[in-house]
């Protein structure tokens, strides 16, 4: 099972975020030592009053600390975005890594991202097609043609060629099946968001896996994005990380994934108390429980990359280190 890093890039609004890049370095340099394989970056907009550096720019920076692993975003949200833009920040970034940057890709869902950049959220999915396809020429031909709906080019070439050949790949999220087959279709992965449950998970991996059959493709990873701390007790482990997990999911929540809190006072989150939201949902506990749940999600999806979130706003440097040094030590 590889392991990457999902690094935090939020913070709660008033925390100096200047005080937060030596961290962020300190995680990804923890990782690298305790064999971790990739690393993996949030992207929103107007996200206040939580505050979240970009995540092209992060990945740039962090690029240095995490020499040898894969990096890329999880997941930009392509319908936002003009594909050149993309394909050059992409290229670059394949250049800065070298050769190991990985696009991951998805549909976002928040109005106010949408109307803030003046795109219609009934035009996602064909924007995200028309994206990727645009996207792999630019990748691979040295000039390249292209008249569609939403994009034209006339005989352009990108600035900076991607050091892998065929570029970087393209990791496609998706949440209902119709997006998974979609996943299954024009992406190189499948990227499972972190909130779905293994309940919801089982049918949709035996959706993505016929629909790659269908398609006569075949995937080139099996990643899988969990919430994940690792505490020194199984007793106390949800305890020491419930506050701050709770504050993301909440922020999730307002922002339109799934559902509403009932409250600021009250502890249940999505219409469900907070114990029963995490079960099959988020991975907690101990270095055995840990081990044996990552265990079950790999027999159950056959997942071989497991991609952990250890912090969440709030949550104190010294458990997210004590957290990625576990894992390590159970996986590395």
């Amino acid at each position: 099972m590889k392991l990457g890093l999902f690094i935090n890039t939020q913070f709660p609004e008033g925390t100096p975020l200047a005080a937060r890049l030596p961290e962020m370095q300190e995680q990804v340099r923890a990782c690298r030592d305790a064999g971790f394989r990739s690393l993996w970056f949030p992207d929103h907009y107007l996200t206040g009053p939580l505050q979240m550096p970009q995540p092209s720019l992060m990945a740039a920076w962090l690029a240095r600390e995490a020499e040898g692993m894969m990096i890329g975003p999880n997941i930009r949200i392509l319908p936002l975005l003009n594909p050149v833009m993309v394909a050059e920040e992409a290229a670059t970034l394949d250049l800065l890594s070298g050769g190991n940057y990985v696009l991951g890709v998805g549909l976002g869902y928040r109005d106010v991202e949408f109307t803030g950049f003046g795109i219609p959220l009934s035009e996602r999915a064909p924007r995200l097609v028309e994206s990727i396809a645009v996207m792999r020429r630019l990748f691979t031909e040295e000039r390249v043609t292209h008249k569609g709906k939403f994009f034209t080019l006339e005989d352009a070439s990108l600035g900076c060629r991607p050091v892998r050949p065929g570029g970087p790949p393209i990791y496609v999220a998706g949440k209902v099946d119709v997006a998974i087959r979609r996943a299954a279709r024009i992406g190189d992965a499948w990227l499972i968001v972190p909130s779905d449950t293994l309940d919801t998970l089982r049918p949709q991996m035996k959706v993505y896996r016929a629909a790659l059959a269908e398609y006569g493709r075949t995937a080139m990873d099996y990643p899988l994005t969990r919430e994940c701390y690792v505490g020194t007790s199984h007793a106390t482990a949800l305890e020491e990380c419930r506050a701050s997990l709770r504050y993301k999911y909440a922020a999730y929540a307002s922002w339109g994934l799934d559902g509403k809190t009932k409250g600021d006072d009250d502890i249940s989150l999505f219409g469900k108390p907070f114990e029963e939201f995490v079960r099959n949902r988020f991975i907690i506990g101990d270095k055995v429980s840990v081990a044996e749940e990552v265990a079950r999600y790999r027999e159950e999806l056959g997942s071989d990359h497991l991609i952990v979130r250890v912090q969440w706003p709030g949550l104190p440097q010294e458990q997210v280190l004590g957290s990625i040094r576990r894992l390590g030590e159970v996986f590395g």
